[in-house]
Formats: structure tokens, C-alpha cells, sequence
């Protein structure tokens, strides 16, 4: 396996926990972007999500506003939300025509009935689209603490299908997960994940800072847990909302308790939850205190 095809630095040890990061952003912050964009580092790869109230013409201007801006667009694929092949074939095309995008993140999706003919994120890969558009590297979900209609070995069952269906057509496989709270849920899964033998690249999903408020919001829509115990572990006590919080300490635990012998190379993936700008200066001032 090829890091680099993931991202250059992944071939070497990183130096610190920012190494290499990635970001999130929605198609409708175009605005969010420009500012934000001379605090983000050149090429640092930037997923456009594929949210409800959105269309596909916002995706594109978003993957190709990423591009214009200098860094690499990951366009995200919700697949009970795409209506019919034809659709897919088309919104492939424009943006490897308009923005150049070589990477995408496949997940289901919220809706409990498909919108087309695709009800998992193996549907589209199976359709033979994505090489055809030369899509080079496909990510899928991870679920360090699990997932609200999967039991654990239905999600590592479902993992090892779709990593077999990318290589198998020619691609790079990568895992992002959802964003988490709990440093030990997620190191015990990466653990778990090697331990199955199952040597693909992993972007951790962590929350950027934010109000405490809008993290529990975020929390409770993705099912991500938030018990006490665990806010109080990355720095939020649930008796007082007021104020914002970042993810210094979860960030730090990381740091201590992922090595590269046990674990394998993982890079961090921040969701901004609309806030591009804090999330660019704490990664930035992260950055110069571990240099």
C-alpha cells in the first residue's frame, strides 16, 4: 500500500497530530472558504459534503471553488440520495471536467428509503462509474463508536466489502470516520481495525472548536455519543452550555496513545461545523506549539 497516493507526507512518521489534515465544508460556504483559505495550508485536501437542501450544481461550484483556491476537493457521494445512474454518470463528469476531482467519500445516507436505485455506498461502487471518471481514491465511513443500525460485526463486515470492491476495480481505498469524543473508543477501534489485518489509511474524524451547544446539536443528529463521562474527558461539562470548546485535549490524548507500529498511519479530518476559519487558526496554533 501506497501512502502517498493518499497524501504525500503519509509515507513519512508524523511530527505532530495535524500532519497531513483535512478538512470539511458544506457546498453552501463558498464565502466561508475564501476567508478561511489563506490560513489553510496549500493542497490541503477539503471534502465537499452532500447534504439535503442542496443541489448538485452548489457540489460542483464547491469542488471547483476548492480547486481555484488551491487545494484538493474530496466530493462526497450520498447514495440514497442520488436519484438514478444517469445522475451519477452526469455529476462524475462534471466534476472531474470542472474541478479535477480524482477522490471521493461514499457513505449511504440518512434517508430510511432510497431516492434511486442505490441503498449502500457499495451500489455505487459497483457500477463501474467511478473508474470510468478516473476517480482514483475512494473513501468510506468508519464508525469508532458505532452505529445506531449496524452491530459491530455488521460494520466490519460491511468495511472489508467495500475496501475488497475498491481495490478490485483499480482504486486506492481510505476510511474516514465520524467525527468522536471518546480518545479510547477510537484508539480501541483503529486497534481493532489492524488487528483484523485491515491495512488501509485512516482519517480520524474530530470536531473543530465550536459552541458547546452546536457540538451536542451535531452530536445528537449523527448519533455520535456525548455522555457526561466522555464530554468531561474532552473538556465540556453538560451542567454548563454556555461558551465554546475545542478539541485540544482529544487531540493531545491522541497523540500519546496512537503510535505508527500499533495503529498505522492515521491523519486527523476536522469538521468545522460551519466555523472553516477557528478550525484553520486552532489547527495552525496546534501546529506551532508541537513543531
Amino acid at each position: 500500500m501506497s501512502y502517498a497516493a493518499i497524501h504525500p507526507d503519509w509515507e513519512k512518521p508524523r511530527t505532530n497530530m495535524v500532519d497531513g489534515y483535512s478538512l470539511e465544508m458544506t457546498a453552501k460556504e463558498l464565502d466561508g472558504l475564501r476567508e478561511a483559505a489563506p490560513l489553510i495550508r496549500p493542497g490541503t485536501q477539503i471534502a465537499v459534503t452532500f447534504l439535503p437542501g442542496e443541489d448538485l450544481e452548489q457540489r460542483v461550484a464547491a469542488a471547483v471553488l476548492v480547486r481555484e483556491l488551491g487545494f484538493e476537493p474530496i466530493v462526497h457521494l450520498s447514495a440514497r440520495r442520488i436519484e438514478s445512474l444517469e445522475q451519477l454518470d452526469w455529476y462524475l463528469g462534471e466534476i472531474t471536467s470542472k474541478a479535477q476531482v480524482k477522490r471521493v467519500f461514499i457513505i449511504a445516507g440518512d434517508p430510511p428509503e432510497p431516492e434511486g436505485p442505490f441503498s449502500t455506498s457499495l451500489d455505487v461502487i459497483e457500477t463501474g462509474l467511478l473508474e470510468k471518471h478516473g476517480i482514483t481514491i475512494v473513501g468510506v465511513g468508519g464508525h469508532p463508536e458505532g452505529h445506531p443500525n449496524n452491530t459491530p460485526a455488521e460494520l466490519w463486515d460491511w468495511m472489508e466489502k467495500k475496501l475488497a470492491a475498491i481495490r478490485a476495480r483499480g482504486m486506492v481505498p481510505l476510511v474516514v470516520t465520524q467525527f468522536a469524543f471518546d480518545d479510547d473508543a477510537i484508539v480501541e477501534w483503529v486497534g481493532e481495525m489492524r488487528r483484523r489485518n485491515i491495512d488501509v489509511p485512516v482519517r480520524l474524524g474530530v470536531p473543530g472548536p465550536a459552541g458547546i451547544k452546536r457540538l451536542l446539536g451535531f452530536a445528537k443528529r449523527c448519533g455520535v455519543g456525548a455522555s457526561a463521562s466522555v464530554m468531561m474527558k474532552y473538556g465540556i461539562s453538560l451542567t454548563n452550555l454556555i461558551g465554546s470548546a475545542g478539541p485540544d485535549k482529544l487531540v493531545n490524548s491522541l497523540d500519546k496513545k496512537l503510535s505508527d507500529a500499533e495503529h498505522g498511519r492515521v491523519r486527523l479530518h476536522f469538521y468545522p461545523f460551519g466555523a472553516l476559519t477557528a478550525s484553520a487558526e486552532w489547527i495552525n496554533q496546534y501546529a506551532a506549539k508541537h513543531a
